[in-house]
């Protein structure tokens, strides 16, 4: 009975892992629901407390997500310029234009309007990949991406601000806070995945880190869902209606984006995985990395840190939406060819089979 003890309890384990994810868009949103509740009834400094959780959690879950990428293959991610200029496109050029088309839609406040502006042009880097792959997106090829797409917002975005605000807001743009979340939330999580990938084919103690760290996916998710609603939700609730106008702007934003992207994807003739990577690519944005230079501006734009963190809320809950809807949009070049393409190579198709048995 001692001998099947340890095989019954890895079957046990190997159970959970799979229901959990089996049934993981159910549980984040479990996890979210928990966190507002959380959020409204718990103290108040609670969810401050909260807060300093996130930057772990995010760590960690992008640690675990950079273990499933083969790094072996990495090199011919960085040489796909196809995908690599059509994320560019969307995200510095397409997204831009989206962003000056909807703040015509916002009031005169000036705090809204930095909070709107800070959070939509600047693309996400993190749990972008980890919703891109619940949706069969090509991980690898955004990971790839990540560093270029950092490097770029942060010498973009003070670009940005000038032409849509003017010099005074572009000059409080600080590349601090992205250099330290590129360090914490990037670089290291990925050279640590790397080096234990290199480190499993030898060791059997990182072989035990890599099966570890992917049982582990769903409930980091759901950590991270939960530190990020939890710790944020009382703000949105005390100035909820500073902040309610910019929520038709961030649902127009996902519509927008969605359809940009997956048109881009066609055009560029990309395949499923890449084209729905660069959907998610698109639409999601660096709200976790902005949100310290929003809480850094003046007294002034208080508010613009509330603006980023309803953000947050609403795309967490279109990324749910994303990860079911997105893989239905963008189809395979093969479900995209028409129908009397198809019949017209299947009537080549009979015929070479004919003329070839025939000679």
């Amino acid at each position: 009975m001692s001998v099947s003890r340890p095989h019954t309890t890895a079957s046990s384990l190997q159970r959970a892992v799979h229901a959990a994810e089996k049934h993981q868009i159910a549980l984040y949103l479990v996890a979210i629901a928990a966190a507002v509740a959380f959020g409204l009834a718990a103290p108040e400094g609670a969810g401050a407390s909260l807060e300093h959780a996130i930057e772990p959690v995010l760590a960690a879950l992008l640690f675990a997500t950079f273990l499933q990428v083969p790094f072996l293959d990495m090199a011919a991610s960085f040489r796909d310029v196809r995908f690599l200029g059509a994320v560019l496109g969307l995200n510095f050029l397409a997204g831009p234009l989206v962003v000056w088309g909807l703040i015509q839609f916002l009031g005169d406040d000036q705090a809204v309007l930095v909070g709107v502006l800070l959070v939509l042009l600047t693309p996400c880097i993190d749990y972008v990949i980890v919703f891109s792959g619940l949706a069969g997106g090509a991980e690898d090829r955004l990971v790839a991406a990540a560093p270029l797409l950092m490097l770029l917002q942060l010498v973009l975005l003070p670009v940005y601000l000038y032409l849509f605000v003017g010099s005074d807001l572009a000059d409080i743009v600080e590349p601090g806070p992205f250099l330290h979340a590129f360090i914490v939330l990037i670089a290291i999580p990925l050279g640590l995945a790397a080096l234990t990938q290199a480190l499993s084919r030898r060791f059997a103690a990182a072989k035990a880190v890599e099966a570890l760290m992917a049982a582990l996916m769903v409930p980091l998710m759901m950590g991270t869902l939960f530190a990020v609603v939890g710790s944020q939700v009382s703000d949105i609730t005390n100035r909820f209606g500073d902040v309610a106008g910019t929520i038709p702007v961030y649902v127009a934003w996902f519509v927008i984006m969605a359809a940009v992207g997956v048109g881009l994807g066609r055009v560029t003739s990309l395949d499923r995985p890449r084209s729905i990577a660069l959907v998610f690519s698109g639409a999601t944005r660096n709200s976790l990395v902005v949100l310290p230079l929003a809480l850094a501006l003046p007294d002034a734009y208080s508010l613009a840190a509330v603006v980023v963190v309803t953000q947050t809320l609403v795309e967490l809950v279109a990324m749910v939406i994303f990860v079911r809807v997105v893989p239905v949009l963008v189809r395979s070049r093969r479900d995209r060819e028409p129908a009397a393409t198809a019949l017209g190579r299947q009537h080549l198709g009979e015929k070479g089979g004919h003329d070839d048995t025939g000679s």
